[in-house]
Order: structure tokens, then C-alpha cells, then sequence
């Protein structure tokens, strides 16, 4: 899949401005991807991108950007080259029902959230190693960051995550498991369309970025009003607005080799994750 030409069909889409008309009215689950392109400035523009097999990546003058390429959805809208262009514009493509341009979007936003400039400020850790129970020692790992405070439940703390994260098995040892996924694979997954039964009554909620992409992060969020809910995945968009949406924890990811991170996104190989990328974790200062 070449870069900024994933071949899909390209009759009769658009290569003029980026734009999705009746997202901009108040009141609606839009206001959430409005609110966070609008915190890019609009001079900040787009020098590079690639729609990879599997990871996506933006590269602005702000940095680079990551996130999953996440398929199907809508017929392609756009196929202008959206190099030279705003940030800002180019992140208009988070709200596109054609995931593998909303991926693109999403990693737009993230070319400029998931800077270190902005998110030192905010005490945002990164890599911080983390002692599994049997004593090793891993790198930044949302579930294992949560475990002693779900574990003080005695096991009886509901736990849902969205997205089969590898090893997520492993919560089964603490708490009682749900995991949503849109492609149920094991035993123990459920179908996505169960969220509005397990999260209601949920004490946690883990939540993949790739629910920003697919447009399910803003009714999941209000399912969760109860829960203890934590966003997890190079997806995440590091963006302290979304505090205000109830999430506790952002555990996203920085860029910190742009060239591994090409090479990975333009080859679909290489170790992404401890080579590319440092994981990042910020928290909620009034969770």
C-alpha cells in the first residue's frame, strides 16, 4: 500500500477542502472532534503522511502523529494530496465515516497533541517501567498501572475493555472480565453492540484509540459515567480535553524516532512500539 495513495476507489471524490457538512452543530457527539481540531493553530502545516497497512502517520511542522489504520466504513471521499496543507484541515478527516481516512485524521491530531512541548507541562510520564506480578519488569502498561487499585476489590470489580489487547486475559486473575470487540475471536469476547449492557454497570472501562476512529468513543464515554475509564493505544489522542468527557487516563503514545516510525508505517514490519514510539501516560489531575 503506497503512501498517500492506499488504492481504493477514487470515482467522483473530492480534492478540493476538507469538509464534512452538519458536523458543526452544537449539542451533538461531533462537538468532541470539533472541539479538539479547533485546538490546532491554523498555521501549522502537513509535510508528510502515509495510510500504512497497518499504522498510520501524519508529519507536520508540530512533530508526527500516529494511529491504527482501521478499514471499512464509507466509500473514500478524498484523495487530494494533502501534503502543504493546514493540520488543522488534514484533522477534519477524523470525522469521516471512511475509517482509513478517519485514521488519517486521527493522526493529524495526534501530530499535534502528542508533543512533549505540550505535555511536560501537564506531568505526563513516559516508559516508566512497570513490575508484573511474576517480577519482570515491563514498559508502560495501562492495565498493570490499575491493577493493585482493582485488585483491592477483592476480585469483584467489573472490569470492560474495548478492543482485544494482547493478554488482556490476564485481568481475569483480579476482577470480572468483559471484552468488547467488534471481531470476536475468543472465548470470552462479546460483540461491540453489548456496550450498552456491560458499561453501564462497569467499575472500569479500558478503551481503545481506535474508537475515536470508528466514531464509538463519544457514546461509550457516556455509557461510562460510573466507571473508572482509561484510553489506551498509540491512537489515543493525548488532548486534556477529553478529561472533560470522564476519561481518567490517557496512555498514548509519543514519536520518539520519526525515521523508525516511516519505516515501520511504509514497511508494515519493524518493532513499532520500542523502537518508534515511547508510551505516554497522563492523568486527570481531578481523577
Amino acid at each position: 500500500m503506497g503512501c498517500a495513495e492506499k488504492d481504493c476507489c477514487t470515482k467522483g471524490v473530492a480534492t478540493g477542502a476538507i469538509a464534512f457538512p452538519g458536523t458543526n452543530e452544537p449539542n451533538t457527539p461531533w462537538k468532541l472532534y470539533n472541539h479538539l481540531i479547533a485546538g490546532i493553530p491554523e498555521d501549522v502545516t502537513v509535510r508528510d503522511y502515509c495510510l500504512g497497512t497497518h499504522w498510520s502517520y501524519v508529519e507536520a511542522d508540530s512533530g508526527m502523529g500516529v494511529s491504527f489504520t482501521t478499514t471499512g466504513g464509507a466509500r473514500r471521499g478524498y484523495t487530494g494530496d494533502l501534503r502543504g496543507m493546514s493540520l488543522r484541515e488534514v484533522a477534519e478527516l477524523s470525522k469521516s465515516w471512511c475509517f482509513e481516512e478517519a485514521s488519517l485524521g486521527v493522526a493529524a491530531l495526534n501530530a499535534w497533541y502528542s508533543q512533549r512541548a505540550l505535555l511536560d507541562p501537564l506531568g505526563c510520564t513516559y516508559d516508566a517501567a512497570v513490575e508484573a506480578p511474576d517480577g519482570t519488569i515491563r514498559k508502560m502498561d495501562a492495565f498493570e498501572m490499575y491493577r493493585p487499585q482493582i485488585s483491592a476489590a477483592g476480585g469483584d470489580a467489573r472490569v470492560v475493555v474495548v478492543g482485544h489487547f494482547p493478554h488482556v486475559e490476564r485481568i481475569e486473575e483480579y476482577a470480572r472480565l468483559t471484552v468488547l470487540e467488534r471481531k470476536c475471536s475468543q472465548a470470552g469476547d462479546v460483540p461491540d453492540p453489548a456496550c450498552e449492557y456491560v458499561i453501564p454497570g462497569a467499575d472500569y472501562l479500558f478503551m481503545t484509540g481506535v474508537t475515536l476512529i470508528n466514531k464509538t468513543a463519544p457514546r461509550l464515554l457516556d455509557l461510562a459515567a460510573n466507571a473508572t475509564t482509561v484510553f489506551v493505544g498509540p491512537s489515543v489522542i493525548m488532548a486534556p480535553f477529553l478529561f472533560r468527557w470522564g476519561v481518567d487516563m490517557l496512555a498514548g503514545s509519543v514519536v520518539a524516532d520519526p525515521d523508525k516510525a516511516r519505516f515501520a508505517v511504509k514497511n508494515g514490519a519493524g518493532q513499532f512500539f520500542g523502537e518508534a514510539l515511547t508510551m505516554a501516560a497522563l492523568r486527570n489531575p481531578e481523577a
